[in-house]
């Protein structure tokens, strides 16, 4: 046996295990990958406000905070507004139940010649052993719930502290991330950190401004046509119509046309033809003015990005996908040379020369 073999063997059976131990690893802290990965992109995100307040006296810990308070309660605000409505709309179900299983058990012995009772049905509904398994089954899910529930505190906390930490000591942080690369990578590393919170910065603060814009005409629209809850329902169009490219804007519509059909059926139809036309509008005069400094992307490249960061990493990837190939793009587009199409020259035919025949010949 050669002398290099034992060692050799021993040197695979160690990088073998070093890649399992690596693997491991990795797949149990994805989770938490995942919520630096957030937690860095939404310091990048306040970045340009804690900044400017830093730069007129004030200290980059107390900035950080106002601003992260103000985001705070503008999430709380949103999810408020939400939660009244479906919380409406389940109370006018509950309330309306009895009436409709009136007029369907009235319609159901008229065609079908039966004799229900809204009583009887209640009665064998109560006593029927599905139900009561489902009831089970129910509380025993109560702490499946409050574990999730309690899982997610814990994930926003995380994500939160992570943000406060990269946004109220980024210099310090860029700083110790250049310490142990060389003067030339340096300024590369600086070049890219500057681009990523200018992109990141602006596409928050244009989609935030197209969102106002929105939430505002549609709320116009909501309170002319008497649709109820019209400052949540703006409010959901506005944000979901910016926050998801393309077709944002009719999944955001989907909700006020429900909610106006239980009013009048022409009343949802109102609301799609404004939707339609305020997305036309918003494509091709809003748009281009707002994000022609901040963010300028193809909407077929934003869409394909939109859904390459769901399959990648689910709806967090969807929210940071747009802003992560901004920045790659500019980051790019600094250093890769451009050149000036020029216009193919036209093919240049020989003159036609013409015979001529004197006098005489054949």
């Amino acid at each position: 046996m050669p002398r290099w073999l034992p060692r050799a063997v021993v040197l695979v059976l160690a990088l073998v295990a070093c890649f399992q131990l690596g693997s491991w690893a990795f797949h149990q802290l994805t989770g938490l990958l995942v919520n630096i990965l957030i937690a860095f992109f939404l310091a990048l995100a306040i970045e340009p406000a804690v900044a400017r307040m830093a730069a007129r006296g004030m200290r980059r810990g107390l900035a950080t905070f106002l601003v992260s308070l103000a985001v705070f309660v503008a999430a709380a605000g949103f999810l408020v507004l939400l939660g009244s409505i479906l919380a409406g709309q389940i109370v006018d179900i509950v309330e309306g139940f009895p009436g409709t299983l009136d007029s369907v058990i009235s319609w159901i012995n008229t065609t079908f010649h039966t004799d229900l009772s809204r009583l009887d049905i209640q009665d064998s509904l109560l006593h029927s052993d599905w139900l009561q398994k489902y009831v089970q089954n129910s509380a025993s899910g109560v702490l499946d719930v409050s574990t999730t529930v309690l899982g997610g505190l814990f994930k926003l906390l995380t994500i939160g502290l992570f943000a406060f930490y990269f946004a109220a000591d980024g210099p310090r942080l860029r700083r110790a991330l250049c310490s142990v690369l060389p003067p030339a990578k340096q300024a590369e590393v600086l070049r890219a950190w500057e681009i990523a919170v200018a992109k990141t910065g602006g596409y928050l603060y244009s989609r935030g401004l197209m969102a106002l814009i929105s939430g505002i005409a549609h709320y116009v629209v909501f309170v002319f046509l008497d649709v109820p809850y019209a400052p949540a329902l703006a409010v959901w169009v506005g944000l979901v119509s910016q926050f998801i490219p393309t077709i944002g804007t009719y999944l955001a519509g989907a909700l006020p046309m429900l909610i106006a059909f239980t009013v009048d059926p022409w009343y949802a139809v109102y609301v799609l033809g404004f939707v339609v036309v305020y997305q036309q509008f918003e494509n091709y005069v809003l748009q281009p003015k707002l994000t022609a400094r901040t963010v300028d992307i193809h909407p077929a490249v934003a869409f394909g990005s939109v859904i390459a960061g769901t399959a990648l990493l689910g709806a967090v990837g969807a929210l940071i996908a747009i802003p992560a190939v901004a920045t790659l793009q500019s980051f790019l587009g600094a250093y890769v040379k451009r050149y000036e199409v020029t216009d193919p020259e036209p093919v240049r035919t020989a003159p036609r020369t013409r015979r001529v025949r004197w006098p005489g010949a054949r």
